[in-house]
């Protein structure tokens, strides 16, 4: 207090003043300041994968009622809400993470549901009290079951609200939607991946906890990013996996067009993670202007909503385009390098992690939260299940309880008494006294014994789990494989194994003319390989649709869906390393025909090749000449509308052709009933179909290798949402399908069971290889030597068969 006007100076208060080290006091302050921002900002639990701020949002926003079938809420609302309740650092940070997780070009899986304007890569979202937001589904996934006792709670800042110390976080957050963050003395740049890749490696786990990370790269080669794009050059990717640091880098997907009769652009439809297009013309500008890059006339943004990014860079007629696109990939962000850096909370101490760590810490978290929700439920079953008993002694003799409870001076009394005349415990009598009249008929007596026989198949089921580690590990993988039947999207970043260095345009190369095989993916990348591919090989990533011999300074075509033919220069398709066990390295067929094309399978063009046989989704089939015209593309097939080619191959007249229908008929027939036509002919039936069915698959089999082939059937459902597929599967020896004449029905392949009506998907070949969309192996099941069998449920995606 200082002295005033009227008191002496001797009377005024002293002063306390405290002499310190300034150097001590600046160290412990700093400390105690790095500590909270790594413990309380910018690093991520590896647990559930978020930081604080976003967990605060995430349960704030779940206790707020804010779930996706409801309406959207102001920003500012819930940026109060959370900021009043439970994170006291500014509504400035809240906001803006909360703009981030409801971002798609950040989150590989969005957390949050934002209505109105949240930005773009080159601008940013509006203000708070123009936007709205709700939770998505899967932030519910996030939290579910938080209200079972299945995570530990703690208080608030100032122990007025509780919060959960980690969300039980039923999807891997941290590896699928990444992290980025700078702490003090250290950081953390997490890319993100695939759903349904991170699933199928943590359920591997589960079953197999020695598994090496060989192992769990078979179902997570590399990141997958929002936005798409090119990951070029792996060996990084695998350094981060080991020991949680690496380098790699993005490119952005780009293809050539005509957009004159003359003049040829470079389209880019996909750029690297966080690059925005503005960014990218203002680099080409400035790289034009400086005349490091030369040929380029003009860049237009032609983005929108409905078609996607689409950056068109015309070009000079003079110049060559894969020299252009060289100096871009150089010289701009369409190349960029992103830096792996795994550091999370483990225990509460920052760690380094590679991908088994980060999996392990996951699966461990599940585990142990799924134990927690089964005890809880254990003995809230158990609870219930006492009071039912109580009401069912009470039902059995309701006269004398009543008569009882009426003549007892008090409820004390009355309690007492019933504990001792129908030997009941406290908590029985005390629901008893509390039951409705309306509870004593004999329908409700019949409801309680179903409850009771109901709450005793739980608690025995409950009580299995809690004392078997394989049932428990059990529980834990279906439920991750229903996490990812619910949200696991297509891979939308390809994996190029490259070493990241500029390629010089094919056009200013010698290239012999060496023998070689064209693989294409199920996946749809196509490679080329100087090694046959084998009948049992099973690659590391993906599987062999379609394979043709060639040399590398041949052609081969491209059939698709409308039965056109596309000539294809061997030696664009890039060549794979000898002895490489991976299809990763190829590029997307799509990228090398014209826009709009849909690639079924690969053909050669040799005039001494097998006649081509073709199948169409309405049953028609075909054998084709092989002679073929001076042309880029021509047509092999006269269509009728409505109907698209559905398989391609070569075959003489001593293969079996095999047709299968979506209703789960199987027709096998000799080729050579098939008489070989031109190019303009419209083919002959094949199999007939019952009305609203189509052809799944076209399989060409040698006469001599039946016996080894077999057939897969997937079943799915027309009421199913596309991309949600599981169905069952079943695997039969083709031997075991008589051979039929052509246009005839065949015999059924595939029982339904409930809930299927079709076949999803179908093949035939020898050696048959499942895939997820990402290239992921798949298992399949054993071979089911009867015919018309159901066949075993699937519990992940198939994206495709090779």
């Amino acid at each position: 207090m200082a002295p005033t006007r009227n008191t002496p100076p001797h009377e005024a208060i002293a002063e306390n003043i405290v002499d310190i080290d300034v150097s001590e006091e600046m160290k412990g302050s700093f400390l105690e300041y790095a500590y909270s921002v790594i413990y309380s900002r910018a690093l991520p639990d590896a647990r559930d994968g978020l930081k604080p701020v976003q967990r605060r949002i995430l349960y704030q926003m779940g206790e707020m009622g804010l779930r996706p079938e409801r309406g959207y809420v102001k920003s500012s609302r819930v940026v109060g809400e959370v900021m009043g309740k439970l994170h006291p650092h500014g509504d400035s940070a809240i906001y803006e993470t909360m703009v981030r997780l409801a971002q798609p070009f950040v989150q590989r899986l969005p957390l949050i549901d934002g209505h109105g304007n949240f930005g773009s890569l080159d601008d940013g979202p509006a203000a708070s009290r123009y936007t709205e937001v709700r939770l998505t589904t899967a932030a519910l996934a996030m939290t579910k079951d938080l209200d079972e006792d299945t995570v530990d709670m703690v208080p608030n800042y100032d122990n007025s609200y509780m919060q959960p110390e980690v969300l039980p976080a039923a999807i891997p957050s941290l590896l699928v939607n990444g992290a980025a963050g700078i702490a003090v003395g250290m950081a953390t740049n997490m890319p993100p991946h695939n759903l349904g890749e991170v699933v199928a490696g943590a359920r591997h786990l589960l079953a197999h906890p020695d598994a090496t990370l060989e192992d769990i790269m078979r179902f997570i080669p590399g990141p997958d990013l929002p936005e798409g794009g090119k990951i070029v050059g792996l060996t990084g990717i695998r350094d981060a996996y080991e020991n949680g640091r690496g380098l790699f880098r993005t490119r952005a997907t780009t293809r050539i067009e005509n957009v004159t009769a003359r003049k040829k652009a470079i389209v880019v439809t996909e750029l690297p993670y966080q690059i925005g297009a503005e960014k990218v013309i203002e680099k080409i500008k400035a790289a034009v202007q400086a005349k490091k890059i030369e040929g380029i006339t003009a860049v237009q943004n032609l983005t929108d909503r409905h078609h996607g990014l689409r950056l068109v860079i015309e070009l000079k007629n003079t110049v060559n385009p894969d020299a252009v696109l060289a100096k871009l990939f150089k010289l701009t962000p369409m190349e960029e390098t992103f830096g792996i850096n795994n550091v999370a909370l483990v225990e509460g101490k920052p760690q380094t992690l590679g991908l088994l760590p980060l999996l392990r810490v996951f699966v461990d978290h599940r585990i142990d939260v799924t134990r927690r929700r089964s005890a809880f439920r254990l003995g809230r079953a158990k609870d219930r299940l006492h009071l039912v008993e109580g009401l069912l002694i009470a039902i059995l003799d309701i006269d004398e309880v009543i008569a009882v409870i009426r003549s007892s001076d008090d409820t004390a009394a009355a309690r007492d008494r019933l504990m001792s005349v129908f030997d009941l415990s406290e908590v029985q009598a005390d629901y008893i006294l509390e039951l409705r009249l309306r509870r004593l008929t004999k329908f409700s007596r019949l409801e309680l014994e179903a409850e009771r026989d109901e709450l005793l198949t739980a608690i025995a089921e409950l009580e299995e789990i809690l004392a078997s580690e394989e049932r428990l590990h059990q529980l834990v993988s279906s439920e991750l494989a229903d996490v990812a039947t619910q949200f696991a999207t297509p891979r939308r970043t390809i994996l190029l194994e490259s070493d990241g260095k500029e390629q010089t345009p094919v056009g200013d190369v010698e290239v012999n003319d060496e023998p070689c095989h064209v693989l294409l993916s199920a996946t749809g990348l196509v490679a080329r390989s100087a090694e046959p591919p084998g009948r049992d090989s099973r690659q590391s990533h993906d599987a062999i649709a379609s394979a043709v011999r060639a040399t590398t300074r041949s052609q081969i075509g491209v059939v698709t869906a409308s039965g056109e033919v596309h000539r294809l220069e061997v030696v664009d398709t890039p060549a794979l390393p000898p002895g490489s066990a991976s299809l990763a390295g190829g590029v997307p067929l799509r990228e090398l025909i014209p826009a709009g094309a849909d690639p079924i399978g690969l053909i050669s063009l040799e005039e001494d090749a097998d006649p081509i046989a073709v199948a169409t989704a309405l049953g028609r089939v075909k054998r084709v000449t092989p002679t073929h015209p001076k042309m880029d593309s021509w047509s092999i097939i006269t269509l009728t509308e409505g109907d698209t080619v559905v398989g391609v191959g070569h075959a003489s007249d001593d293969t079996q052709m095999v047709l299968i229908s979506s209703d789960a008929y199987l027709l096998r027939f000799n080729a050579g009933l098939v008489r070989p036509q031109g190019r303009t002919g419209q083919g002959v039936a094949g199999i007939k179909l019952a009305e609203s069915t189509v052809v799944r698959a076209l399989g060409i089999v040698a006469e001599d290798h039946v016996s080894e082939a077999e057939v897969v059937t997937i079943t799915g459902s027309f009421d199913a949402l596309p991309g949600t597929q599981t169905g069952s599967v079943k695997v039969t020896p083709l031997d075991r399908f008589p051979v039929k004449g052509r246009a005839t029905l065949g015999v059924r392949c595939h029982r339904f069971l409930r809930g299927e009506d079709m076949l999803a998907l179908a093949w035939v070949g020898i050696g048959p290889r499942a895939v997820g969309a990402g290239g992921q192996p798949i298992d399949l099941p054993e071979t089911n030597e009867k015919r018309d069998a159901s066949g075993t449920m699937l519990t992940a995606i198939i994206g495709g068969i090779g």
